[in-house]
């Protein structure tokens, strides 16, 4: 019983996303300095070849963020001079979950 009660304990401690403590304003502002030339904002078409459009990379967000977090934890050569920390990481992630996704700004 006692091991049971163990594992229930753990999942739910990893059910919850590393992000959650990230705070959404300070993502905002980093994503607004440093992925916007590449990136294109809501509503915009994609600003840089092959660069997601943000309400993409939110969609995707939400369906995998683990993923994303860990594409922003080891950036490709195009983000080479971007190195965020876990909690800049953290923040974008925050972020990233309050923005609509494309069939969201669509149904408004």
């Amino acid at each position: 019983m006692f091991r049971v009660l163990a594992i229930a304990a753990f999942m739910t401690t990893i059910a919850i996303p590393a992000w959650a403590d990230g705070n959404p304003a300070a993502g905002r502002e980093l994503v607004e300095q440093s992925c916007t030339t590449c990136h294109a904002t809501l509503g915009a078409r994609v600003a840089a070849d092959a660069a997601p459009p943000l309400s993409q990379i939110a969609r995707d967000n939400r369906a995998n963020g683990t993923w994303i977090h860990a594409w922003l934890s080891n950036p490709h050569r195009a983000m080479a001079g971007i190195m965020l920390s876990r909690q800049q990481i953290d923040d974008v992630m925050a972020y990233l979950s309050t923005l609509p996704t494309e069939r969201e700004r669509k149904r408004t």
